[in-house]
């Protein structure tokens, strides 16, 4: 199954990937390609010798260049077959993406293994044309590693594409293609930056994860071609994770992550500087989090405590290196972004129920102090987060360029009540606010399904606007099983059909 870059809890590093650093190499047309390749994959993979190519006429010699040339042929042939892309998917599953993010994909993996091919036509030419064999044993056997690490990069896409072999199960990630570009080009458009494809695949486990676009794992000559998400079978019903993984994409491309890293150690270096030294190493986590809350106001949050869930002993696991918050602060955090901009609401139920079940005093001594220091500095920290003016942003606050009142549960209700039937029918409203719709299709759900809510032995970062947090509840409540699910799937299967949300609108 695909193995994306590490993002959630259970997600893992795309070590498989980075495991040999590979050098540029240089892509040529010199041959006709494998049927199914695209018109970057034309590598020569001719294998003629060259005229006037030495005679050789010592045996231990001939011995070790035939050996060589058989072992470059055997790599030869295998990357020629792994440029036929329709066999590194079927054909079916690569008509499940949209025909942009299609050629962008084939086009990019047809590369890579032209790449190979043509490494490999290079090093017949020296063998042929006499080259010393020990001088070349070091050469093949770097083209068997560059081999390897292309399988890999190909077998990720070709894993992910696949998961779109199911008709159904192809729209409902068309639909959230189409999420995810919007997630992004809501934020990256108005600062000038083109946002990238996006290719949302399903797989088993709790996390979702990402391998972001532009990263250049197995050389520098070939980017990942597209922003490659995760999301869990268990969350197709609440995809909201879609924008924590989008948001490390808009960090990466603005350079928020460092920013927000010193703000974060600047602001509460002043409290302590183990907590101001914690949460900077948290920053990038942090800002996956806070984009998602910009773009779903508290939607999100009920997913992350299903994802981060366990024993007292796990939520309060610190890893050393983890760029994530250990998992109570983590829920906490989210809680107080919600409460501080939208006042009381079913948030604080929620973290009510995680302070009782998992109570500081009993986490381990240097959780128990980081847990403490950092539910009294909450509010400081969602300012710094969310009200902060920053460079990435053009010197604007996050909330400036993603406000998270119009997905505050009052926003939100106005907004389903002023659309009317045509909230989830309307090709227009899928265009201009999808992820509204989806935002009010997700909490109004957590909602119902969230504890009564009341202050608990916390501010979790004080103040904030006024708010029910009850939008759609009580509707949602008398629903039978499965009418969520039901209702998602129909719109998200909608807006994939419609082809372009923002990211396409130009």
């Amino acid at each position: 199954m695909p193995r994306p870059s590490r993002s959630g809890r259970g997600a893992t590093v795309t070590d498989a990937i980075t495991r040999v650093r590979l050098t540029p190499t240089m892509v040529t047309s010199a041959g006709p390609a494998p049927a199914g390749t695209t018109a970057f994959a034309t590598a020569a993979f001719a294998t003629d010798p060259p005229v006037g190519a030495p005679s050789v006429t010592d045996p231990a010699d001939l011995a070790a260049r035939r050996q060589l040339a058989a072992e470059v042929a055997h790599w030869q042939q295998a990357a020629h077959t792994l440029a036929d892309l329709d066999s590194v998917a079927a054909p079916e599953a690569w008509a499940g993406l949209e025909r942009y993010l299609r050629a962008k994909v084939r086009d990019q993996l047809g590369a890579v293994a032209a790449a190979i091919g043509l490494e490999a036509t290079q090093l017949r030419r020296q063998i042929d044309a006499g080259g010393d064999p020990a001088a070349l044993r070091p050469q093949v056997l770097r083209l068997r590693r560059r081999y390897l690490q292309a399988e890999t990069v190909l077998d990720f896409y070709g894993d992910a594409v696949s998961t779109r072999a199911n008709p159904r199960t192809a729209a409902v990630l068309r639909g959230l293609d189409t999420i995810a570009g919007d997630s992004l080009a809501v934020i990256l458009r108005p600062l000038g930056i083109e946002p990238p494809p996006v290719l949302v695949y399903v797989d088993k486990g709790l996390g979702a994860s990402i391998l972001r676009a532009g990263v250049r794992l197995w050389d520098q000559a070939h980017p990942s071609p597209a922003a490659a998400i995760k999301i869990t079978r268990h969350n197709l019903v609440h995809p909201t994770a879609l924008l924590h993984e989008t948001g490390h994409q808009v960090a990466h491309l603005t350079g928020w992550t460092g920013e927000l890293a010193d703000a974060l150690g600047t602001a509460l270096v002043g409290v302590s500087r183990e907590l101001a030294a914690t949460w900077q190493g948290w920053a990038s986590e942090v800002a996956a989090d806070v984009h998602a809350f910009a773009q779903a106001g508290w939607a999100p949050l009920p997913a992350l405590a299903n994802v981060v869930d366990g024993t007292s002993a796990a939520v309060y696991r610190l890893l050393p290196g983890d760029p994530h918050p250990f998992a109570w602060i983590r829920v906490m955090f989210n809680a107080a972004l919600c409460r501080s901009w939208f006042g009381a609401g079913p948030w604080d139920g929620l973290a009510r129920i995680w302070w009782s079940r998992h109570p500081p005093h009993r986490a381990p001594p240097e959780a128990a102090r980081l847990a403490r220091a950092s539910i009294d500095a909450l509010g400081l920290i969602v300012d710094v987060c969310t009200r902060q003016p920053m460079a990435a942003f053009g010197g604007r606050p996050l909330a400036a360029v993603a406000d998270p009142r119009i997905v505050s549960p009052a926003a939100l209700a106005v907004f389903a009540r002023q659309a009317g039937p045509s909230l989830l029918t309307s090709t227009y409203l899928r265009r201009i606010a999808s992820l509204r719709i989806l935002a009010w299709l997700t909490a109004s759900t957590a909602s119902a399904c969230s504890p009564p809510f009341s202050v608990g032995p916390t501010s979790l970062g004080g103040g904030g606007a006024s708010g029910t947090g009850r939008a759609g509840v009580d509707d949602a409540r008398d629903e039978a099983p499965g009418a969520h699910s039901a209702r998602l799937t129909r719109w998200l299967s909608d807006l994939g059909a419609d082809g372009s949300g923002l990211a396409g609108a130009g």
